[in-house]
């Protein structure tokens, strides 16, 4: 069973930095696509970014050229490095994993039926104005 702890949210001022660590375990089995959803209250839950086996990265438009997602050498940790952010990022924000072929990610990355995928139990984040 794999399990996700997330930490380092808090809150920043607009422009300002914060990273998000993710520490996974029982994932040693298996190709995993990583990645970090967010969710602000009354809207609906937004794929941030995903990084594939190969370390491939995909953002979302919104926060492409700000956010960076990595991983660390054993793979055990994941990091979402936050700048020069915006008070539209507040958000609690949600580490997540999904068993796929080769850890290749794709557009689908999310909870199906019969698929595998784990969530963290997520770290709030505010950035005000």
């Amino acid at each position: 069973q794999v399990q996700l702890v997330e930490s380092g949210g808090g809150s920043v001022q607009a422009g300002g930095s914060l990273t998000l660590s993710c520490a996974a375990s029982g994932h040693k089995y298996g190709y995993y696509c990583m990645g970090w959803f967010r969710q602000a209250p009354g809207k609906e839950r937004e794929r941030v970014a995903t990084i594939d086996d190969s370390r491939t990265a995909f953002y979302a438009k919104s926060v492409e050229g700000r956010f960076t997602i990595a991983k660390d050498s054993s793979g055990d940790t994941l990091f979402l490095h936050m700048n020069n952010m915006k008070p539209e990022d507040t958000a609690m924000y949600y580490c997540a994993a999904e068993r796929t072929l080769a850890g290749s990610c794709d557009s689908t990355f999310g909870p199906k039926p019969g698929g595998r995928f784990y969530w963290g139990q997520g770290t709030q984040v505010v950035v005000s104005s």
